[in-house]
């Protein structure tokens, strides 16, 4: 059965065009995500096949770590500083492309609008989430396996087992 809008169902570079759950066999697993990508350098370094090798993040979880706490002063201060850049950059644009060469009032102009809508926003934004924190999220995942096609799944193994000794050839 063909693809309905024609091709093979992947992409450029061999990667699906829809979300496709992994394939391949397990050649390793790891605690973190930097251990898994360096067992792939490791790899690459032996020249293994790496387009044959996938990471996937197991058990996955959002974690959502608070970074401070949110007040009224606070946030009206972070929304007119962000009002006050946006304002500025829309008023020198402005500025810039008059017919009469460069003119500050554009810029003010800008400054002040900012200032006051990005307060306003941020305002009515705080008091509408009734959340006193702020905070940044984060897809993490309890482990990483790397996965390998089943043709060169056997070199793999035994070229992860030697970075786990050390590196070393075995």
């Amino acid at each position: 059965m063909s693809a309905p809008f024609g091709g093979s169902g992947r992409a450029a570079g061999g990667l699906p065009r829809l979300p496709t759950p992994p394939t391949g066999w397990p050649i390793g697993s790891y605690a973190t995500y930097g251990e898994a990508q360096q067992a792939v350098g490791f790899l690459a370094e032996k020249e293994f096949g790496v387009s044959d090798v996938t990471i996937v993040g197991v058990d996955l979880m959002l974690v959502e770590r608070v970074v401070g706490r949110l007040s009224w002063g606070r946030v009206l201060g972070t929304g007119a500083v962000s009002g006050a850049w946006f304002g500025l950059i829309i008023g020198l644009l402005l500025g810039m492309f008059n017919n009469q060469g460069f003119a500050w009032q554009p810029m003010i102009g800008g400054l002040v609008l900012g200032i006051l809508a990005w307060t306003v926003f941020a305002a009515i934004s705080y008091g509408m989430s009734r959340r006193d924190f702020s905070s940044a999220s984060q897809l993490v995942a309890g482990r990483y396996d790397v996965l390998c096609q089943p043709r060169s799944a056997e070199q793999g193994r035994e070229l992860l087992a030697q970075l786990a000794l050390g590196g070393r050839p075995t």
